[in-house]
């Protein structure tokens, strides 16, 4: 059986508090940030996550090594998740690269999105100078 993680962590990103789930499984790891935008609490985020999970827009899959399944002493366990809760750093490497994936994506979307609606209205205005045109020539 292949062992997954999910982890959210919430921090402040100045005017905003942010959350960055991250989840990995069958090597595959994958983002999601969320803008909570005023401080939230426990039950706040744990609301949000439960109504909100089906709508979280995940960064495209980054390979990601196979997570080992092992059994943890649970006082090692307990000093691992009050490290990672100490440390300041808040976004890892790997999450970086998973959101900068999304937005270049986004980014490319937009691009071809705008370049056809500029395609249209270029379409649009030359039909619309042959019709002006061709009342002309009726006589109109």
């Amino acid at each position: 059986m292949a062992a997954s993680m999910s982890r959210l962590t919430v921090y402040f990103e100045n005017p905003f508090w942010v959350g960055l789930y991250e989840r990995q499984e069958s090597g595959s790891y994958e983002v999601s940030r969320i803008v909570f935008g005023a401080e939230p609490k426990d039950y706040e985020v744990y609301e949000f996550l439960l109504s909100n999970f089906g709508r979280l827009r995940f960064s495209p899959s980054i390979e990601a090594a196979e997570l080992e399944e092992r059994c943890m002493n649970p006082k090692r366990m307990q000093r691992m998740i009050q490290k990672q809760t100490r440390q300041d750093s808040t976004i890892g490497t790997k999450a970086q690269q998973a959101l900068k994936l999304q937005q270049e994506q986004g980014k490319q979307a937009r691009k071809t999105r705008s370049r056809e609606q500029r395609e249209a209205e270029k379409e649009r205005q030359f039909a619309l100078r042959e019709e002006q045109r061709k009342e002309k020539h009726r006589g109109r």
